[in-house]
């Protein structure tokens, strides 16, 4: 089923917005989840909740990309309950902390798409990279994939990534000082 047609059953309060929902994008959404919070159990209640804040949220909300509003919920939810599952000093080795820009960023369960401006920032500042520093830079902060699986899929070296993650942080944390989001 497409997404329009998706989004029309949430429209009229079908359950069956959610059953396809999963079914479209359950995978998708759990992968996300299991990448911040490496564990099946957790991720698949993430999923659930993204379900439900779909449904809460759809009406009045009408996402542009269904499939890029769940996975924002999702990543959103996923970090909200690692941050409340443990402190940031403890994250288990390998885990990928959140950015240091996130907060700026991140909604708190709230809707994805509410500041459109930021929504367009962020993409004008990734339309600006060039595509191997853009795939590096989403892998690590969109999926938060470990640095050797970021090397691993790109074919660079571990050094490699480090450099153009480094590089592109100091590039983000600056566009994001410019453009008023962070101080």
């Amino acid at each position: 089923m497409d997404d329009e047609r998706i989004v029309d059953l949430y429209f009229a309060r079908s359950e069956d917005a959610l059953r396809e929902s999963e079914e479209k994008y359950g995978a998708y959404c759990h992968s996300i989840a299991y990448r911040i919070l490496r564990s099946d159990t957790d991720a698949e209640e993430c999923v659930n909740d993204t379900l439900f804040h779909a449904w809460r949220n759809i009406p009045p909300a009408k996402p542009a990309s269904l499939r890029h509003y769940l996975g924002a919920l999702t990543r959103n939810l996923s970090i909200n309950r690692l941050d409340k599952r443990q402190a940031k000093r403890r994250r288990p080795e390998g885990q990928s902390a959140p950015a240091p820009w996130n907060d700026a960023i991140v909604a708190d369960g709230g809707d994805p798409e509410e500041d459109l401006a930021l929504k367009e920032g962020i993409n004008a500042f990734l339309g600006s990279l060039g595509k191997e520093v853009r795939i590096v830079f989403l892998q690590k902060y969109w999926y938060c994939c470990r640095i050797d699986e970021i090397a691993k899929n790109t074919g660079l070296s571990v050094a490699n990534v480090k450099v153009i993650l480094h590089r592109t942080r100091k590039l983000f944390s600056d566009y994001l000082k410019q453009e008023g989001y962070l101080s």
